[in-house]
């Protein structure tokens, strides 16, 4: 059978493959599109494992909140280049929907869920793959679920930091500005009592390091350490922390004078805590040089 120009353009349209490749697929197949696109996606899902060794720190974050749920979910690529382009930014969109409404127990769950379209997240995934040509991820998601009397809020900087609140009590007003706040600020945890421990000895053991150093009889530098561990609390713990559109009180008399407490909060930023690799392109060219 003849391969013509609008057979090769509609498998690729379908697809989202190469045109040599959609080419060479349906001389292989004959001309039968139908198996055409089966063995792209074979060959999809292979060229989906080459990649997955490759970093991917870059991405977005999408936040959705929707009568008493709220999710936030990070979808990862290799650049952020390709973050920006439709068929990812459509695919972190409907993955975050699907948690939405089926609320999977953890990302192996989700990549066996259907996306709206009828496709698993992972099928749809493995094409995307094969479409941009890098790695793509389903890093994390969270779900919050409010109770009776509880308020959601939400916040979203960009593509890249994602904040969903609880609050027993206070309004939609007050959760969402808890929310901006916990993006700017980068809290640890609520309160105090919620620092892990070992954070908490490792910062010990600095502060006792350094008064050690000044020379001060021990009941001075206990003092001295003791007062730089509140002073280290208040900046971790977002009822510590002063609040950003009014320094001059703290998170927690904001929340006392709404008569109001936060419950959890989900804070995402793409990338965090994945270790970027770095690209040395001096060196790139010059070994490409060397080859050439």
């Amino acid at each position: 059978m003849a391969i013509t120009a609008a057979l090769v353009k509609e498998l690729r349209e379908r697809t989202g493959a190469g045109m040599m490749e959609c080419k060479k697929m349906l001389t292989e197949t004959n001309g039968d599109i139908d198996a055409a696109i089966e063995e792209l996606r074979k060959k999809g899902a292979a060229q989906a494992d080459k990649k997955a060794g490759r970093i991917a720190a870059e991405g977005t974050i999408v936040t959705l909140v929707e009568g008493n749920v709220g999710v936030a979910v990070e979808v990862n690529s290799e650049t952020d280049f390709s973050a920006k382009n439709d068929g990812f930014v459509n695919f972190a969109n409907a993955v975050a929907a699907a948690v939405l409404e089926n609320q999977p127990a953890d990302v192996a769950a989700l990549a066996e869920t259907n996306l709206a379209d009828g496709q698993s997240v992972e099928t749809a995934r493995q094409a995307l793959i094969q479409e941009i040509g890098e790695n793509i991820t389903v890093r994390r998601f969270q779900v919050i679920t409010a109770a009776d009397g509880d308020t959601l809020g939400a916040y979203q900087h960009g593509n890249k930091i994602s904040v969903v609140t609880r609050l027993a009590g206070g309004d939609e007003a007050l959760a969402k500005d808890i929310a901006m706040h916990v993006a700017a600020s980068k809290p640890v945890c609520v309160s105090s009592d919620q620092v892990p421990s070992d954070l908490l000895a490792k910062e010990r053991e600095i502060y006792a390091a350094q008064a050690a150093e000044s020379g001060k009889p021990a009941e001075i530098m206990e003092k001295m350490v003791e007062g730089r561990i509140r002073k280290y609390l208040n900046e971790v713990t977002l009822l510590g922390q002063a609040f950003v559109k009014d320094p001059d009180q703290t998170v927690e008399k904001l929340l006392s004078s709404a008569n109001a407490s936060v419950s959890e909060f989900v804070r995402y930023e793409v990338g965090e805590g994945i270790e970027k690799k770095e690209d040395d392109f001096v060196k790139e060219v010059m070994e490409q040089a060397g080859k050439s």
